[in-house]
């Protein structure tokens, strides 16, 4: 995608992470290299971003984070959605779908 990053609006790091843990639970860097790899390589999650958004996402119940080695032999925090983050994770699914499918009517008939 011409070698920028695309900028993601606000509330949308959200969504991504949860969505990325649907399938299973994942070390923190993991979970950006999932979604780096899924968007094409049109979304880089910055260290800076990502780790506050997980701690946030653990605070407010929707992740489950557990202490264990990595793959590396280096401690690592996995994350996994809590029954309470796959309700979450459906809720902001149709939202993002309600709101896209309203910016595309406007793009398109403006």
């Amino acid at each position: 995608m011409g070698g920028r990053g695309v900028d993601l609006p606000q509330g949308t790091l959200d969504l991504l992470i949860l969505r990325a843990l649907a399938l299973e639970p994942k070390y923190g860097w993991a979970i950006a290299d999932r979604i780096h790899e899924i968007s094409r390589q049109a979304i880089d999650v910055p260290q800076g971003s990502l780790y506050p958004a997980l701690h946030r996402l653990e605070r407010r119940g929707w992740l489950r984070g557990r202490w264990g080695v990595a793959d590396t032999g280096r401690r690592a925090k996995t994350y996994e959605l809590t029954a309470k983050g796959r309700r979450q994770l459906d809720i902001e699914t149709d939202a993002w779908k309600q709101l896209t499918a309203a910016v595309s009517l406007v793009i398109e008939n403006a």
